[in-house]
């Protein structure tokens, strides 16, 4: 008997489990197709079947919620509705968008209760989740959000700064920009810069005209300038666009005031129309602000296990650091023979490298130095040498003997501490000429040669025995 009436349990349970997801799956294709699901009943009963189970269906667990929390908010209860989405947001699905949804209604709930701050907080979670899920247009309609409650709150550089960054990013989606220019004008209207206010209301009608809450901003800011005529315009606008109780107040409150066309009548049916709206507002808000209190017990009442999570932790610390140090120490060995042997090859290359740049440089020294001493052997000959290097034209001279002694002429008239005399006698160091020819060719004595050519060494920091060398290694080969 006890086997049959498990076994006539877990069928009967099996059954609802397979309704419930069936309402589940049916609540989602009509929410696909921009319907809901109005079967109260059956989602009721979806929700409270799957919660049983939510940590085994996390994921359809939390699409009942977020269709029954919309279903209640439809029937006025944001208490119960807030009860469903805060255990949505329990519920550990990766289901990144449908907690998006989730925690743009608990951010609307604690809107309409006043507390823009929680709705910030709300909202910025939702544009996480968004992101999470790799839909970056929803998560700038969530920042959007973000920036609205900001703007509520009178912090106008915050929400503009928020509002420049979605319009960096999404500067091609018309209704998005529509609401951002909207959030910027209810910024400039919580400032009271109603000529702002005004600006950026049309800025947002320009992009997409039905929102009514940009045609209450434009009756607002016109009501504050004291233009009745056109605050009179947008408030008659704002009841024939919407039913949302908080615009149509706001709308009888200025119709009331600035329509001096009515009669006494007239407005006092006015009047009496936004007082019933007061009172709804009034019921409503009370309403929202039980939810919200409901979600900041939620974030302030945790379950007291921190015995469990200490033990957890202490098991968890101990364990990852016996495996932290066996796996760092086998890996550390092995880096260092890796590295041993890296700077083994290096050093090989480098070896290698050296050696044959050594060789390169002694040959290409080897060879400059001789074209030089066969080239100088070839210019003995005052002669030859006036000949030859057009000794008579300084500038000629210097561009031949670039060409054919590695541009030694340049390089010494770009030290900038010789003159022309001095030049020549380095070319004429660089020939190995003898004092007499140096004489000959720069029509001087033989004394004052050997004078020259030391003052010429000291500039180079060498003596004069040593100035061909200098020059061959110095000027010619570097």
């Amino acid at each position: 008997m006890l086997i049959v009436c498990c076994a006539g349990m877990w069928s009967c349970s099996s059954h609802r489990l397979e309704e419930a997801q069936a309402t589940v799956a049916t609540a989602d294709s009509l929410w696909h197709n921009g319907q809901s699901l109005s079967d109260s009943a059956q989602l009721a009963q979806a929700y409270h079947t799957l919660h049983r189970r939510r940590a085994v269906y996390p994921d359809e667990y939390a699409h009942a919620c977020y269709h029954y929390g919309k279903l209640l908010r439809a029937k006025d209860d944001p208490v119960a509705a807030m009860q469903c989405f805060i255990n949505a947001s329990h519920s550990r699905t990766h289901d990144y968008h449908i907690l998006g949804r989730i925690y743009s209604n608990m951010g609307s709930i604690c809107h309409l209760a006043g507390e823009y701050a929680l709705s910030y907080d709300m909202y910025e979670r939702c544009a996480d989740m968004y992101l999470c899920n790799g839909d970056t247009l929803l998560h700038y309609y969530g920042l959007n959000n973000m920036a609205y409650e900001l703007a509520e709150q009178g912090k106008k550089d915050t929400c503009l700064s928020l509002i420049s960054v979605i319009k960096k990013h999404t500067p091609h989606d018309n209704v998005l920009m529509a609401y951002c220019y909207m959030t910027e004008a209810q910024a400039f209207l919580r400032c009271h810069q109603y000529d702002s206010t005004i600006h950026y209301a049309h800025k947002s009608q320009c992009f997409y005209s039905p929102i009514s809450s940009v045609t209450l901003q434009l009756a607002q800011a016109f009501s504050s300038l004291s233009i009745k005529d056109s605050s009179v315009f947008y408030a008659s606008r704002v009841l024939l666009e919407t039913n949302k109780l908080f615009e149509r107040n706001n709308a009888l409150f200025i119709l009331t005031n600035d329509d001096d066309t009515k009669d006494k009548v007239a407005i006092r049916k006015t009047a009496a129309d936004r007082a019933d709206t007061q009172k709804q507002i009034e019921i409503q808000r009370s309403k929202s602000s039980q939810a919200v209190q409901l979600l900041e017990q939620d974030f302030t009442q945790k379950p007291n296990l921190w015995w469990l999570y200490s033990i957890l932790i202490t098991l968890a610390f101990v364990g990852t650091g016996i495996i932290i140090y066996v796996y760092r120490k086998r890996k550390r060995q092995a880096l260092l023979v890796q590295k041993l042997e890296l700077l083994q090859q290096a050093a090989s290359t480098i070896q290698n490298k050296n050696e044959e740049l050594t060789e390169c440089y002694m040959q290409n020294h080897k060879q400059i130095l001789e074209d030089i001493n066969n080239k100088c052997s070839m210019l003995q000959d005052p002669d030859k040498i006036k000949k030859t290097l057009a000794w008579k034209n300084y500038n000629k001279m210097c561009v031949i003997v670039d060409k054919q002694f590695y541009l030694l002429a340049s390089k010494l008239r770009s030290k900038q501490i010789l003159n022309e005399t001095e030049i020549r006698i380095c070319v004429l160091t660089l020939l190995d000429c003898g004092y007499d020819q140096m004489a000959e060719l720069l029509y001087r004595s033989s004394s004052s040669i050997g004078t020259l050519k030391m003052r010429v060494a000291k500039k180079f920091g060498t003596s004069s025995k040593q100035l061909r060398q200098y020059l061959i290694e110095n000027e010619c080969i570097k």
